[in-house]
């Protein structure tokens, strides 16, 4: 719960003074001998934390879902696989898998979808990346945009879209091959872009690197990068900077 949550069950009489008391008093983490759940990190961030699944024994991660689910009502892993997919189900019959992005989620209280975030991406193949993006900040609040399939090999197909890509509070734009997606972005909106390099591409893109460089080395204005297919990281960026339009959006109104 957050500490707002907390103070309002309070308020309304659902819980006690004393229990409110206890779960300030809590450790900042849950310590489970072979992890330490943060759970504080919401109260600091804004944020709860998030599974990373790959590489995690499965028992390990039966354990981080259930004691996350029992602490917050829901719990959002990355780069699970379809193994780890059907162990959870067993366990967690609620939980929900996409194949493309990897996604692993026990999704509790339904959110309002503010702002607007474009996610867009070069071509097909960069699509698992951009679903990664696009479901993570939707997962925390945000409204979003799909633009898949608009590279600069048919820039056609991009600017038909200008007037959505325009309205953005954010954009994220995934390539691979040479990255320009990015750079062409950053050339046509006013509103911060977040270039997420893939690994997609023939022999001599190095497994993204090639795109990494070339964003990085932009000359178009107001982009940040992350790194080869970082798409949760992408995401949470994205949402970071949505929120912050969001929450000026209604201070200009109230003024």
């Amino acid at each position: 719960m957050e500490v707002r949550e907390v103070l309002n069950k309070v308020r309304a009489g659902e819980i006690s003074v004393e229990e409110a008391e206890k779960y300030f008093k809590r450790q900042p983490f849950e310590e489970m001998g072979f992890a330490k759940l943060d759970s504080h990190r919401e109260i600091r961030s804004g944020f709860p934390e998030v599974i990373y699944c790959s590489g995690k024994p499965d028992a390990f991660l039966v354990s981080i879902y259930q004691k996350m689910l029992e602490e917050n009502g829901e719990v959002f892993g990355t780069r699970a696989s379809r193994h780890q997919y059907e162990i959870m189900k067993k366990v967690l019959p609620q939980v929900e898998y996409d194949e493309i992005s990897r996604i692993l989620k026990v999704e509790g209280r339904r959110k309002k979808q503010e702002g607007k975030i474009v996610v867009c991406t070069a071509g097909t193949a960069d699509i698992p990346v951009a679903e990664e993006a696009a479901q993570t900040a939707q997962y925390f609040g945000a409204k979003i945009c799909r633009l898949y399939d608009v590279g600069v090999s048919g820039i056609h197909r991009l600017l038909s879209h200008m007037d959505e890509i325009c309205s953005a509070n954010c954009v994220v734009a995934v390539a691979g091959m040479e990255g320009a997606l990015a750079s062409v972005v950053g050339g046509l909106v006013s509103c911060p872009v977040i270039a997420v390099p893939t690994s997609v591409g023939y022999g001599a893109n190095f497994q993204g690197l090639s795109a990494l460089l070339t964003m990085m080395n932009s000359c178009a204005n107001g982009i940040a990068v992350v790194n080869i297919d970082n798409g949760y990281g992408a995401g949470y960026l994205a949402t970071q900077i949505n929120r912050l339009a969001v929450r000026g959006g209604k201070q200009d109104e109230r003024e």
